[in-house]
């Protein structure tokens, strides 16, 4: 498991996404847009945004290579609560740490829960969850700052990472949104939490990370109920039903579209003058 990060620093912005591997992204998650590309971030690979270079941030996601895990966890594992060493885990986000330019005691981490609660976050909370998973910010799946230097943290797995900024602002946003986050409205909770702190939506600039493909990812009834009620009735071109499922009443639930058009409804362009990549 891997995480996303957001830092900003004086006199330039900085942000960074660490979610799906590369291996994922060709097999059971969606493959790369034509949006983002692969790049060298200090000694990772990572997965990167060209439309949003030189809007005083940088946005990315960690790749498998290049860490310290071994076995299932191969390589830079940056999670604390799958099982693996946690002295590799630590040394994967020292190194993760180095790409940013930034120290492990600038991060801040988030207890994911699947929720929707979204949590401002300063410099006083550097280093919560950094280093152990006690002190992290609580019961949150979403970190906002307009504090430079604060580098946010969520680490993913086949859910969508969503990294939202408003350069003029100076105000980011990471997102963790499985589909129980999508549904509860997760995204639409940090983007309210960022303009609570300044951010307007029509200056919002919006990544969404590789996440579960929408032609992999089967949900029961349940789920699909769960978004009909979220989305209003209105599922077309997120929910489909599942042509070779493993049961009765499978749909195909497309997480990076949901979460799409809840940036898009809440005022972000998403057609001419397009903010959400």
């Amino acid at each position: 498991m891997a995480a996303e990060l957001a830092r900003g620093v004086p006199g330039r912005a900085r942000l960074a996404g660490a979610g799906a591997t590369a291996a994922k992204i060709l097999g059971m998650t969606a493959p790369a847009a034509t949006t983002r590309d692969v790049r060298q971030q200090g000694n990772l690979q990572v997965l990167a945004w060209p439309a949003l270079d030189g809007h005083d941030a940088e946005i990315m996601v960690t790749t498998r290579p290049g860490g310290a895990s071994a076995g299932p966890y191969a390589s830079l594992n940056l999670s604390l609560s799958v099982g693996d060493e946690p002295g590799a885990v630590l040394e994967n986000r020292r190194r993760v740490a180095a790409a940013l330019g930034a120290d492990l005691g600038d991060f801040v981490f988030a207890r994911q829960v699947h929720g929707a609660r979204a949590q401002i976050v300063s410099a006083a909370d550097r280093g919560r969850g950094a280093r152990g998973c006690g002190d992290a910010i609580p019961d949150a799946d979403a970190l906002v700052t307009g504090d430079p230097g604060t580098v946010l943290a969520i680490l993913v797995g086949d859910c969508v990472p969503v990294v939202l900024l408003d350069p003029a602002a100076r105000v980011l946003a990471c997102v963790h949104a499985g589909w129980r986050g999508t549904v509860a409205g997760v995204t639409g909770t940090a983007l309210h939490a960022m303009q609570a702190l300044g951010a307007r939506p029509e200056r919002i600039q919006a990544a969404i990370g590789p996440a579960v493909a929408a032609d992999r990812y089967q949900v029961g009834p349940e789920v699909a109920a769960a978004a009909e009620r979220f989305f209003g009735g209105n599922t077309g071109g997120i929910m489909h039903p599942a042509a070779n499922s493993s049961g009765p009443g499978r749909w195909l639930f497309d997480l990076p579209a949901a979460n799409r058009r809840v940036i898009r409804e809440s005022g972000v362009p998403d057609a001419q003058g397009r903010r959400i990549y």
